[in-house]
């Protein structure tokens, strides 16, 4: 054994003289977005004392209607881009182990056993005539002494890509929830606007009924008539249209969910839906960065301070080392207890003296790491924009819905006494026909901005970054 300790002892030296690098230090650069969000959308909603964070809430956990959950459960299990995403991430999985794997050596075995028979003559006496003869060797096939770390840092890039292929993942994961969860409100809005449709359509038809009759006993005019006729082909009209946006919504429903939703999932109305949870903003500083998009950025920029590393060693030299270990007895156990057997220590170097090729690369990963940072700072100014305008948002419609509210009660009551003068014959059909006009738009605005804020949770819930 003591033959192999010089090896060992060499190879032990250079690789402990592999840990320098020759990539920049990696600092976090200064997001370029103000350190709060604007005044103007600082009281948005209600108030923020007790309201938990995006990233302190699982998509369960923000969704809490059990019909909700079940469709975005169904979407993860099925959408087609999420696959993608999730192959995409093993891949860069399995390329960081190949470059990691070149950090350390590569052992090599061949094991041989001959049997021959000799000649009497070739012998000495009371010797067998037939032995066998066993050989082994074990190798390391060129496994570069990483001295100025090329490899390392092509190892660090490999990881730094593996990390951003998975928030990639996270990235589409969080954006198919969201998704999911806008068009399934969509949908159930939808679904209340037509059922208000239908209704306003039964109610203009038995209105259409008593000043037909009204007319055939002479106590109503042609035109009282004909205006009568009017909402019952609007409320027909928009019926129609909401239906085909019940369809076109369901379609939307089950192409993300990548199989059919039941009809039974999907509720008549908002107020029979469990509301998604109500997220507080939080420090931009702070919750811009666990955006998946951002995180992604920030990984492929650490991985280009890496590549600036592996260029710069590319330019010293290369060392390889070759080890050889030969052997052969009649039991191969007794070899090596004995130690016996051949070694043979073979590095090598490989000293660029000048190749404008290595130099080129070296400015193309300077260049190519202010490419990603330029890409690193518009993700998070992109993020920053996006929490902004659905604060924004936020922050006026609650007064929205309550002057909607408040409107949409007005005008049924114009509505009802509008009704009761021209069954007194006081007024004609018109002033009903304005009244009911109002009614109906009231009542479906009313339900919009209801999805509408409902929707911006679920947005600012998204650019917040969702859960880690």
């Amino acid at each position: 054994m003591s033959k192999m300790k010089p090896v060992w002892r060499a190879a032990a030296v250079l690789a402990l003289l592999s840990g320098c690098s020759f990539a920049p230090e990696y600092r976090r650069p200064a997001a370029p977005v103000p350190a709060a969000w604007p005044e103007a959308v600082q009281d948005s909603g209600p108030s923020a004392a007790g309201v938990p964070e995006a990233r302190d809430l699982s998509w369960r956990e923000m969704f809490p209607d059990p019909r909700l959950q079940r469709v975005i459960q169904t979407a993860l299990e099925n959408n087609r881009d999420l696959r993608l995403a999730a192959l995409n991430v093993e891949r860069a999985q399995g390329l960081y182990g190949i470059r990691r794997g070149e950090l350390y050596p590569a052992l090599e075995a061949q094991a041989e056993a001959v049997r021959q028979r000799r000649s009497e003559d070739l012998i000495q006496p009371r010797q067998p005539r037939t032995v066998t003869q066993y050989g082994v060797d074990l190798g390391i096939a060129s496994w570069e002494i990483d001295l100025f770390g090329r490899i390392r840092s092509l190892s660090e890039q490999a990881l730094a890509e593996f990390l951003a292929t998975a928030e990639v993942r996270r990235g589409i994961e969080l954006a198919l929830v969201a998704e999911t969860a806008q068009v399934f409100l969509g949908l159930v809005s939808d679904r209340e606007r037509l059922a208000l449709a239908e209704a306003t359509l039964s109610t203009q038809q038995a209105a259409y009924a008593l000043v037909n009759r009204r007319w055939e006993v002479g106590l109503a005019s042609a035109i009282d008539r004909k205006r009568a006729e009017i909402p019952v082909e609007t409320a027909r009209v928009e019926a129609a249209r909401l239906t085909q946006l019940v369809s076109q919504g369901k379609n939307a429903l089950d192409l993300l969910a990548g199989t059919p939703v039941p009809w039974e999932w999907i509720p008549g109305r908002l107020a029979d839906l469990t509301p998604p949870r109500d997220v507080a903003p939080g420090i931009p500083s702070e919750v811009l960065l666990r955006r998946p998009d951002v995180a992604a950025a920030e990984h492929r920029l650490k991985g280009a301070y890496a590549s600036i590393g592996a260029a710069r060693a590319a330019l010293f030299p290369r060392i390889s080392l070759t080890t050889l270990l030969g052997t052969a007895s009649d039991e191969l156990s007794r070899l090596f207890a004995s130690g016996s057997g051949t070694w043979l220590f073979r590095p090598q170097a490989a000293l660029p003296l000048f190749d404008s090729r290595l130099w080129a690369a070296l400015r193309v990963s300077q260049t190519e790491r202010e490419l990603v940072l330029a890409q690193y700072e518009k993700a998070i100014q992109t993020a920053f924009r996006e929490v902004a305008d659905t604060l924004a948002l936020r922050r006026t419609i609650f007064e929205q819905i309550a002057a909607q509210q408040a409107l949409t009660a007005a005008a049924a009551e114009t509505y009802r006494l509008a009704r009761q003068r021209y069954e007194q014959g006081i007024d004609s059909y018109l002033g009903v026909l304005d009244a009911e006009r109002t009614l109906f738009a009231a009542e479906q605005a009313l339900v919009v901005l209801r999805q509408t804020e409902l929707a911006s949770r679920v947005r600012l819930y998204a650019a917040l970054g969702g859960a880690e």
